[in-house]
């Protein structure tokens, strides 16, 4: 299984998906952050991780994040979990290739199970 990444401003919803993460048995290499650039600086030597990428923080939101990914030349999985309901954001997610999945939050076990087969995949 590859690393799994969370990144989220809020460290609540950081604990809430590693929580479901490990209930589910996918314990192993789930790395968290609340600062999308020390995100970023992690994922600088990593290729082909999973990331789960809230679209709202204030240093750098979800949208820059993918950009600064993409410009990278980096070759993710992204998960985008967020509290937007904006049919906008789910559109511009589709413009992303990495962007595999997009889910509102609050994480539970129901959109939990949408993500096995993404999860068995890591």
């Amino acid at each position: 299984m590859s690393t799994i990444i969370l990144v989220d401003d809020q460290p609540i919803a950081n604990f809430i998906t590693r929580k479901l993460l490990e209930i589910e048995g996918y314990d192993k290499d789930v790395v968290d952050f609340t600062n999308p650039e020390e995100a970023l600086v992690y994922l600088e030597e990593r290729q082909n991780t999973l990331i789960f990428l809230d679209l709202n923080m204030p240093e750098m939101n979800g949208w820059e994040f993918l950009d600064l990914l993409k410009s990278k030349g980096h070759e993710h999985r992204i998960i985008i979990l967020t509290s937007s309901t904006s049919a906008v954001d789910r559109n511009k997610a589709k413009e992303y290739p990495a962007v595999i999945e997009f889910i509102e939050k609050p994480l539970n076990k129901n959109k939990f199970a949408r993500l096995q087969p993404i999860l068995k995949q890591s």
